[in-house]
C-alpha cells in the first residue's frame, strides 16, 4: 500500500477511536521535526488624534471584543496611542509598540527624551498592559540610518533606568530594502554599505540584549516585481509546479514566504548571527489594489494568502534553514481604513465596520484538545519517516485538523 495512504488510515483510526492517545513509540526522525508554533498577531493602525476626515478610531471595547472573537492575543501598534495602550490592561494581549521615524534624531541625541517617551507610552500602563516589544523606527534606512542605533540604545538604557527588563528593543527593516536577493535563499546577504555600517553592529546589540531581528516581509510585493514567480507559489497553493529549488543547498521550497524568511536567515548567518530569532513585523496581501494594474490585489487571493499563512505557521514545521521558524508574525492589518483616498490598497482581514471578509482559524485546529493535537503531530512525524515529501506535512496538518473537528 502507498505509505501515505497507510499512515493516513492509521492516524485517522487512532484519532477517531482513541482520541486521548498522545504518545506512539516511533524511532526518532533524523531530518524533520515539528517544533513550537509561531505566535500570530495582527497590526492595528489607529488614526492620528486630529484627523476628522479619516477613519474614526475604533472604540476600545469594540476593538477588544473583535480581537477576542478572532482569538488573537498579540497586537502590533505602529502609532501607539496611550489611551489605546491603557485599554489593553489585564487582557493578557501582548503588545508590540513602534516609535515613529520622526523621533529618531531627538531620541539618538538624548536619553532623557527616550525616557520621556517611555513615561508617556509605557510606564503608566506596564505591566498591567502586557508590552513585550518596542521597535525604534520602521524601515529607517535612508538619511535617518545614522540615528537608528543610538536611538535604540537610548530607549533600551532608559527602560533599564526605569527597572524594566522584560521589554525587548529592536527596529524593523523592509525585506526589499535590506536583502540582496531571495533567489536562491542560501545566497541572501544584507545590502551594502548598509550591512557593514548599520546592520552588523545592530545584530551584535540584539544578541547582547536577547532581542530579535524584525522584518516586514511581503510576498505580494516580491511577486509583483518578479514575473517569474508563480502566483500560487506566493499564495501557499499546492500545485506540481509551485516549487523552487535552491541549487546550492538542494532544498526545495513550496512557498515564497519560506524562501524570503530563509534569505533573511542566510543574511544573518553571513553576518555571524544565524541564531538570532526572527520576527515578521508585517505581512499580508491586499484585497483591493492601488490602481487598475494591480490585478492580483483581490479578496480571493487575500483569503488564500492569509489562510495559507496561518495554516503554515500553525503547523510548526518552520523553514528549511530555520526549523523553529519565525518566532512571531503579524498580519497587516486587522481592519480596512474607511474613506481611503483613491489609489490606496486595502489590507485588512476585516472591513472598516469590523465585519469579516473571510473566515480564518487563528486559534489553530478549531480549539480541539491538546491530546489530539499531539496525536496528529506524532502521526505527521511518522508520515515523514515513510518517505512523503516535506511540503506534504502542511496539507496533512490541515487534513487532521479538519477530521478532528468533524469527529468532535
Amino acid at each position: 500500500m502507498n505509505p501515505l495512504v497507510s499512515f493516513l488510515s492509521f492516524c485517522f483510526f487512532s484519532l477517531t477511536l482513541f482520541p486521548s492517545i498522545t504518545t506512539i513509540s516511533l524511532p526518532p526522525s533524523p531530518s524533520v521535526s515539528i517544533t513550537t508554533t509561531t505566535t500570530l498577531g495582527v497590526t492595528y493602525t489607529s488614526p492620528p488624534p486630529p484627523s476628522p476626515s479619516s477613519t474614526p478610531s475604533l472604540p476600545a471595547d469594540r476593538l477588544l471584543s473583535t480581537l477576542s472573537s478572532l482569538n488573537i492575543h498579540s497586537v502590533r501598534l505602529p502609532n501607539p496611542d496611550p489611551n489605546l495602550i491603557r485599554s489593553f490592561a489585564f487582557t493578557n494581549t501582548s503588545l508590540f509598540l513602534s516609535i515613529p521615524n520622526s523621533l529618531l534624531p531627538p531620541l539618538a541625541a538624548n536619553r532623557s527624551l527616550a525616557a520621556r517617551w517611555l513615561y508617556g507610552h509605557v510606564l503608566p500602563f506596564y505591566p498591567r498592559s502586557k508590552i513585550s516589544l518596542i521597535s525604534v523606527g520602521d524601515d529607517a534606512v535612508s538619511q535617518l540610518s545614522p540615528f537608528l542605533l543610538p536611538a535604540i540604545r537610548n530607549v533600551y538604557l532608559a527602560l533599564r533606568d526605569l527597572g524594566i527588563k522584560k521589554i525587548s528593543v529592536s527596529t524593523t527593516f523592509s525585506f526589499v530594502n535590506v536583502i540582496t536577493t531571495p533567489f536562491p535563499p542560501s545566497s541572501g546577504t544584507f545590502q551594502e554599505p548598509l550591512g557593514e555600517l548599520l546592520i552588523k553592529p545592530l545584530l551584535q546589540f540584539l544578541k547582547d540584549t536577547n532581542s530579535s531581528f524584525l522584518v516586514n516581509l511581503y510576498p505580494y510585493n516580491l511577486y509583483r516585481i518578479n514575473s517569474e514567480i508563480p502566483l500560487g507559489f506566493a499564495l501557499f497553493q499546492e500545485h506540481p509546479f509551485n516549487f523552487r529549488d535552491d541549487l546550492i543547498t538542494g532544498v526545495r521550497y513550496w512557498n515564497l514566504f519560506d524562501m524570503m524568511v530563509d534569505a533573511v536567515v542566510s543574511a544573518l548567518a553571513v553576518a555571524g548571527h544565524e541564531n538570532l530569532p526572527v520576527i515578521v513585523a508585517e505581512t499580508g496581501w491586499p484585497s483591493t489594489g492601488g490602481d487598475q494594474t494591480e490585478v492580483d490585489a483581490k479578496l480571493e487571493y487575500a483569503e488564500m494568502y492569509i489562510r495559507g499563512l496561518v495554516g503554515h505557521l500553525r503547523s510548526g514545521v518552520g523553514t528549511p534553514l530555520k526549523k523553529e521558524g519565525v518566532s512571531q508574525a503579524y498580519i497587516f492589518e486587522l481592519i480596512d481604513k474607511d474613506n481611503v483616498k483613491k489609489g490606496t490598497r486595502n489590507w485588512g482581514i476585516l472591513y472598516a465596520n469590523t465585519s469579516k471578509k473571510y473566515h480564518v482559524e487563528f486559534s489553530g485546529c478549531g480549539g480541539i484538545g491538546v491530546g489530539r493535537v499531539l496525536s496528529m503531530r506524532v502521526c505527521l512525524k511518522a508520515v515523514v519517516q515513510s518517505g512523503v515529501e516535506f511540503h506534504a506535512m502542511v496539507d496533512l496538518w490541515h487534513f487532521f485538523c479538519y477530521c478532528a473537528r468533524k469527529n468532535g
